[in-house]
């Protein structure tokens, strides 16, 4: 699944808001459904995991001129979901650049 989002923000200014945020990506979940972890093994790549019953969804989030791309590699199982599940991406990613 792959997600972007377009801004017009410097870079800087991106990574200083998804920094802030990161933490609220648990909550894209409904309540208890999801663990998330994240990690930033550079200043323009931030990795997710997503632990959602039982499985572990890795994806990660590209941060770009112009834009910023959210991707997950959901399993077979949950491929079915993909398009609620990028609907609900859109929606609250946004919550992610907000200042």
């Amino acid at each position: 699944m792959r997600v972007t989002l377009p801004h017009d923000l410097p870079k800087d200014e991106v990574r200083r808001r998804m920094r802030a945020h990161a933490d609220e990506i648990a909550g894209f979940f409904p309540p208890g459904l999801a663990r998330v972890t994240t990690g930033w093994p550079s200043d323009d790549r931030m990795d997710i995991t997503a632990e959602v019953m039982g499985m572990s969804i890795p994806g990660g989030v590209d941060l770009r001129e112009g834009e910023v791309v959210i991707s997950m590699d959901l399993p077979l199982l949950l491929s079915v979901m993909k398009g609620p599940l990028e609907a609900a991406v859109k929606k609250e990613g946004g919550r992610l650049l907000a200042p």
